[in-house]
């Protein structure tokens, strides 16, 4: 976290009246949003996408693509903001998942079959994220 930016830490109950019941489900329960549903899997205007939980700088609109699997995707973004755990809640093989480092917000998985330069693709729910039309991080 760029500056030590410090830690959001919420109840639930506190959570629950900030979010929405989809983003509730995704970011703090670990949910997934269907397919092709999420207001930003098609979108492609220019600008930043946060975290709908804290509001923490994550993926420049620069680094989307479109990888077919429904969730808006990224070969990159904010390293500093995005935390990374080991998944093994299904019985596939080992993911990783993608948190907000601010908040613990869980985003979404971060896949090595992405486009170069990274060879990363981070599928995240457009539940987990908000977007901002600025085209440069604010100093």
């Amino acid at each position: 976290m760029s500056e030590q930016t410090p830690k959001v830490n919420k109840t639930k109950a506190e959570w629950k009246k900030l979010l929405n019941d989809i983003q509730y489900k995704v970011t703090q329960k670990k949910g997934t949003e269907k397919p092709f549903s999420g207001e930003y899997h098609d979108h492609k205007e220019t600008g930043m996408y946060q975290c709908v939980c804290c509001k923490t700088e994550l993926f420049p609109s620069d680094t989307k693509f479109d990888s077919g699997t429904g969730w808006p995707s990224f070969f990159d973004g904010e390293l500093d903001q995005i935390a990374t755990a080991s998944d093994r809640s299904i019985f596939l093989r080992p993911r990783t998942e993608v948190l907000c480092k601010v908040c613990d917000a869980h985003l979404g998985h971060v896949f090595e079959d992405g486009p170069q330069p990274t060879g990363k693709r981070y599928c995240i729910n457009s539940a987990a994220l908000t977007f901002n039309k600025k085209t440069k991080k604010e100093d």
